[in-house]
């Protein structure tokens, strides 16, 4: 049985306020459709965590820098509404966009320091205003108890839990571990529009980061790793490769070893489409 539909906040805040009545707890799952295996695995998290779930779909033109990726991002709502059925998600909220920027909204929220001005933060100007406005809304309007985000995304989830902290908004945001293919190519939305010829070509990235992973924890220093990754993913059928890099986990201060918690994050384009991964990379071996 598909779960209700919601596009109107008063309807939203009056089925939520019915749970806190009944002293239930809610969990969020807050996505931009095109559902994968990825988002039903955050589905289940809610599920096992919360005593109601909402997943919310809402295509938010203020994260994208690029009007071309918006008008193509994929809107599969019927579809997504299908997939859901058997997690047994409570309602799905789909909010009109009157509901999220009604007319005249002015309001913009920015989060700053390290871990905007780095990787994503260049390469997609004003995308994590986009996301940390949508998603202080989304808190809001919800009140839910428990937000669950992919680690695909992980430099979103690291604005999002600071964004959540500076505005006090009474929420825990959960990072849950990011979904693969069979190839090892993280799942994304995106992945929808690569052929899958390109699909193939793409599974290289993940095989790419692991090896230098592998090498960076074993001593071996990170520039001529970078550089050995590249070429690799250019002789793959990359094109470009916007960033290849070894940071630290908590700050996203760049590494040349992983001498404390890191990660490396990639960001490389496939047949005209962006793909992004992330994987946590082990202590230096001592």
């Amino acid at each position: 049985m598909t779960a209700p539909i919601l596009r109107r906040l008063c309807d939203l805040r009056a089925k939520t306020a019915e749970w806190r009545r009944k002293g239930e707890t809610i969990g969020l799952v807050p996505t931009m459709g095109a559902l994968h295996a990825g988002h039903m695995s955050l589905v289940e998290a809610a599920k096992a965590a919360c005593d109601r779930v909402i997943v919310t779909i809402f295509v938010n033109p203020r994260q994208f820098n690029n009007p071309e990726d918006l008008a193509n991002y994929p809107r599969t709502e019927n579809e997504d509404a299908e997939k859901l059925a058997p997690y047994g998600v409570d309602l799905i909220y789909v909010p009109d966009p009157d509901q999220i920027y009604p007319d005249g909204y002015a309001t913009n929220v920015s989060v700053g320091g390290s871990i905007t001005a780095v990787m994503e933060g260049p390469f997609r100007p004003g995308h994590f205003d986009g996301v940390a406005t949508v998603v202080a809304k989304l808190f809001l309007q919800t009140s839910a108890d428990k937000a669950f985000f992919g680690q695909k995304d992980y430099q979103q989830l690291m604005v999002v839990t600071r964004m959540a902290r500076d505005l006090d908004i009474p929420i825990e945001v959960i990072g849950c571990e990011t979904v693969r293919e069979s190839s090892g190519l993280a799942m994304s939305s995106r992945n929808l529009r690569l052929s899958e010829e390109a699909l193939t070509k793409a599974a290289a990235l993940n095989a790419a980061m692991r090896e230098a992973a592998a090498k960076a924890s074993a001593g071996e220093s990170w520039a001529p790793l970078e550089a050995a990754a590249r070429q690799t993913l250019a002789e793959a059928g990359f094109g470009d490769v916007e960033y290849f890099d070894l940071r630290c986990s908590e700050t996203l201060e760049a590494l040349d070893t992983p001498s404390r918690p890191a990660r490396l994050l990639a960001a490389a384009w496939m047949d005209g489409i962006r793909l992004i991964d992330n994987i946590a990379v082990s202590k230096l071996n001592s």
